[in-house]
């Protein structure tokens, strides 16, 4: 089996990457995935992407506001799951936000989604019952 590359996501991985969301991102995500907000995340260089034999397979945003990092957009093609290359993008990002001086890591997660769970408490992620996210759009 040929080995999965996981590096910063690059410009020409658009379109692979808009592919990767199309299939596989949360169904709680609502924020329009688009050519110029991928663009964003690539110039921040906290994009990642999981490749196979030239395909982009997985992706995860690493975000980073001065004090802590975010972690969200994580997505793998169904049929390339239980391969480790989840677990491969999270250390990407982790050792990203560590070079931008992050010390505490925020995973976001939909409620009952058990796998998504399982994988972030196998990363060593812990469930913090204390804290509720709000949301507004501002458009």
């Amino acid at each position: 089996m040929a080995s999965t590359d996981v590096r910063a996501a690059r410009p020409d991985d658009i379109d692979g990457v808009l592919a990767v969301w199309g299939v596989a991102r949360s169904a709680a995500a609502v924020t329009p995935d688009t050519p110029e907000s991928v663009t964003r995340v690539i110039e921040r260089g906290t994009l990642f992407v999981a490749e196979l034999e030239g395909r982009i397979v997985g992706a995860l945003v690493a975000g980073w506001d001065g004090w802590r990092g975010n972690m969200y957009r994580l997505a793998v093609l169904p049929e390339y799951r239980r391969r480790g290359i989840a677990r491969a993008l999270v250390g990407a990002g982790h050792a990203r936000l560590r070079e931008l001086g992050a010390t505490r890591v925020i995973a976001m997660v939909e409620h009952g989604d058990d796998p998504a769970t399982g994988l972030w408490r196998a990363t060593g992620y812990a469930f913090d019952p204390q804290m509720a996210r709000f949301v507004r759009n501002i458009d």
